[in-house]
């Protein structure tokens, strides 16, 4: 099942994003894309055993603190699940029905975990690509949300999604709108394992899928020296609560 979300309907979405990155030896210019792909793909049952290990790395050496997102080690969990490639391909063929030929395969791709996630972006570091993530672990109540659109994506094993790097969002309960660390203090197991991958921004096919057009703001870009999103031209910081964009002091 494959869904495509427009994140263009609600009054917020007036705000004007422009996302500042990294071409080669310049800085480019370029839209944040309005689209969010999503939808659901066959992932097998990840092992007992797989899923202890990552527990032991998460609480051991990660001590995954709630709203934090870090890299686990990638390597470890492909020798452990004999089915892991059942993923690559589950995605290669959803990417492919997207019109995304091939992307995967020359996009690097990394094992991350979440305890939950306070609102960000990822314009400051990645404004030169988009996300497609695949969901790992089963459903625990957690959602992917766009404060922007108020679109919020259920997280279960299996679930997939493809959204520019610049759009503000976090993981979040399932009855909440803001990002609150009391919702995660417990001891119950909150982590979300997932897969990503980051497609180049400027592959036309990817540009096309999310609604990215470049070069909108040429003479300001010329005048910068690193990442960074604007919103209705001027710089800006993201509430990690609410979402909510603030004009950078």
């Amino acid at each position: 099942m494959i869904q495509r979300i427009s994140t263009a309907q609600p009054s917020r979405m007036h705000d004007r994003l422009t996302s500042f990155f990294w071409s080669g030896d310049a800085i480019r210019s370029r839209s944040v894309g309005n689209i969010i792909l999503t939808g659901t793909v066959d992932v097998p049952d990840v092992p007992a055993r797989l899923i202890a290990d990552w527990q032991r790395e998460i609480t051991t050496r990660l001590c995954l603190e709630p709203g934090d997102v870090e890299q686990m080690p990638l390597a470890r969990t492909q020798a452990r699940w004999p089915e892991f490639n059942r993923c690559l391909q589950a995605m290669q063929a959803w990417t492919h029905t997207l019109g995304l030929p091939d992307v995967l395969a020359d996009s690097d791709i990394a094992l991350m975990a979440c305890r939950g996630a306070r609102y960000h972006h990822d314009g400051g570091q990645y404004g030169s690509a988009a996300f497609c993530n695949l969901f790992l672990s089963e459903d625990k109540g957690l959602d992917v949300f766009f404060p922007a659109s108020g679109h919020r994506i259920p997280l279960q094993r299996g679930t997939a999604m493809i959204f520019d790097t610049c759009q503000p969002h976090g993981v979040i309960a399932r009855q909440k709108n803001d990002f609150d660390e009391g919702d995660f203090a417990s001891a119950e197991d909150w982590s979300q394992l997932f897969l990503t991958w980051e497609l180049p921004i400027e592959a036309a096919c990817v540009a096309t899928a999310l609604g990215v057009a470049f070069d909108v703001e040429p003479q300001t870009a010329a005048q910068l020296d690193q990442e960074q999103v604007w919103v209705n031209g001027a710089r800006a910081t993201l509430r990690p609560d609410s979402g909510q964009w603030e004009h950078a002091g």
